[in-house]
């Protein structure tokens, strides 16, 4: 029988008193800070500093540059993570909250919808100061207005925010440094995730390239004092360059797709970054008229953060025709004394990259979609024939589009060697058909079938599968080791510590802490609302704490970000590092 602790009363009892904490200092307006900040002492974070990051800080949105989504604390360990409370609380913006907040000397940095940043005491709670973006037009809630992640390097922290800019602020006030315009608004350009700091530059991929226009989805790097920039990466082939022919013979202004959407990871041994793009669109061949495999999208690019130069680029998923992503974290893990990529797209493919060369080294199928045949020898990828679509055709597909698995990211732990992989179950009933020829007005390009030419007809379950997601504990060389089966859906991404541990959700509100080994929940709590965003772990005075976001979506209310520790002994924390 699983060992399990439920926390939900005490959650309950604390709400009243915790959710007003952090509301206490003045509130920013009109695109600055708050009036009366909070100042804390502050260290300048260095390169060596994001390159080693002290254990109880967490720099980059998944702590390491490399994306592990690992913490090194174990004072919340196996042993007594049942005993873990709630210390406090702070209600967040209304809308989609996917927020993976940073932590620097017990500061924490916490990105909210839309273009809101707040610091808050990391072991209290309370307001330090809040940034809130202003907008020229109201940003679009529905989808584009969401701010997942940021960067910290020196005295600032970086946003991008849904209007395409790039923000500056100063770490220890709030304050404006720069303020940059990245890509025109109204073209459908936005930032959903922020920036990376990688070689001594800010890099940021963009979003929102749906729309035909002459210009195309991109990658910039920029100057971290100033904010200019430096070079910019195109993610489209354009006609008469080096995989401009993947695209047919479609024109520049059809070359739709290919946004960066999730942000990259960095080895700095190799001064090289890894990002990843999404899919062509329209989503379909049939809609987008082309048969060719469309350079670069659901392609992993290596880029110098000096130059915006590929190195190499790989492939993934050529010909996309289902809206199949592979944009998600790119994990940096050597194994068998060679350097290697990890990353798994919608389709619940387990891929490995060498690191150095861009080949293809193994990979790992799920069993989950039915669209086509992997060669996990080669990679090589074939579409079975009754999967590609034709023209406003029914379609059965497994995983339906919104994909075995999206944006929310694994993590790994180092002592097993395994990943922990959020994934939800399910197929899907969906037609493709022609799309407007001229999609560049103003509108919502995911909800208009007259511009991404999908007609969803319904979902369904996974075959012989009543659960509707699982946490899936898989080795480094694709061996599973355990599922932890959640019959209300995955909700946020995972999180890995020393202490043996690995949180995830599920979309009823349940937040457990699995034992890396074998799968065992030791602690169980219900949430007012899901989990929704990146946990994370950190440490202020040798206490470690556990951060988790919560989201119940626009326009009703019940964002927070709820922390938890284990309690203290005689007034001091338990012991640990």
């Amino acid at each position: 029988m699983n060992r399990v602790w439920h926390a939900g009363l005490a959650i309950v009892l604390a709400l009243p008193f915790v959710l007003g904490q952090a509301r206490t200092g003045a509130q920013g307006r009109g695109g600055s800070a708050a009036a009366i900040p909070r100042v804390r002492p502050f260290r300048p974070v260095t390169t060596a500093m994001l390159e080693k990051p002290d254990p109880g800080d967490w720099l980059h949105w998944r702590r390491t540059l490399d994306n592990w989504g690992y913490s090194p604390l174990n004072q919340i360990n196996k042993t007594n993570v049942r005993e873990l409370q709630l210390v406090w609380a702070s209600a967040t913006q209304t809308g989609i909250n996917q927020a993976a907040p940073l932590v620097h000397d017990g500061v924490m940095y916490v990105p909210e919808t839309p273009g809101i940043v707040q610091a808050l005491d990391a072991a209290t709670g309370d307001l330090l100061w809040e940034y809130k973006k202003t907008f020229e037009a109201s940003p679009d809630y529905s989808w584009g207005a969401r701010t997942r992640t940021m960067a910290i390097y020196g005295d600032k922290v970086y946003i991008g925010t849904p209007d395409a800019h790039l923000v500056a602020l100063d770490a220890r006030t709030g304050k404006v440094v720069w303020d940059k315009t990245v890509a025109d608004y109204k073209l459908g350009y936005r930032y959903t995730s922020g920036p990376i700091a990688a070689g001594g530059k800010i890099v940021a991929g963009m979003t929102g390239c749906e729309r035909y226009k002459p210009d195309m989805c991109f990658i910039t790097g920029h100057d971290p004092e100033t904010g200019a920039e430096l070079w910019r990466t195109l993610t489209i082939a354009k006609p008469g360059e080096p995989g401009g022919e993947s695209w047919d013979d479609l024109p520049v202004n059809r070359r739709s797709g290919g946004d960066v959407w999730i942000p990259g990871s960095y080895d700095p041994q190799a001064k090289l970054m890894y990002w990843s793009t999404s899919n062509p669109k329209p989503w379909a061949r049939v809609s987008r008229k082309s048969e060719g495999t469309a350079l670069y999208t659901n392609s992993v690019l290596a880029l110098s953060p000096d130059t915006g130069k590929m190195a190499w680029y790989y492939q993934v998923l050529p010909a996309d025709t289902h809206d199949f992503d592979e944009v998600f974290e790119n994990i940096l893990v050597d194994r068998g004394g060679r350097p290697s990529l990890f990353k798994m797209g919608k389709l619940g493919i387990l891929w490995e990259i060498d690191r150095k060369e861009g080949t293809f080294r193994s990979g790992t199928d799920l069993g989950i979609q039915n669209v086509l045949e992997f060669d996990r020898r080669s990679g090589k990828i074939t579409y079975n024939p009754s999967s590609i679509p034709k023209l406003n055709q029914p379609l059965d597909i497994c995983p339906g589009m919104t994909g075995v698995r999206n944006w929310q990211a694994s993590a790994y732990h180092p002592e097993t060697q395994a990943f922990y992989i959020p994934i939800r179950l399910g197929c899907e009933k969906v037609s493709f058909g022609a799309v407007k020829p001229e999609n560049t007005g103003n509108f919502h390009f995911y909800g208009n079938p007259e511009y991404n030419g999908a007609t969803h007809l319904g979902l369904s379950p996974f075959p012989g599968s009543p659960e509707r997601g699982q946490l899936v504990a898989m080795h480094i060389t694709g061996k599973i080791l355990w599922r932890h089966t959640l019959t209300a859906g995955g909700a946020p991404s995972a999180l890995t510590t020393a202490g043996g541990l690995v949180v995830t959700a599920d979309s009823d509100r349940y937040l457990y802490i699995d034992d890396v080994v074998d799968g065992t929940t030791l602690f169980k709590t219900r949430l007012p609302s899901a989990a929704t965003g990146f946990p994370i772990s950190y440490a202020v005075n040798g206490r470690q704490y556990l951060a988790v976001s919560v989201s119940a979506r626009a326009p009703i209310a019940g964002n927070a970000m709820y922390v938890f520790a284990l309690p203290e002994v005689g007034g001091a924390p338990a012991r640990g590092r």
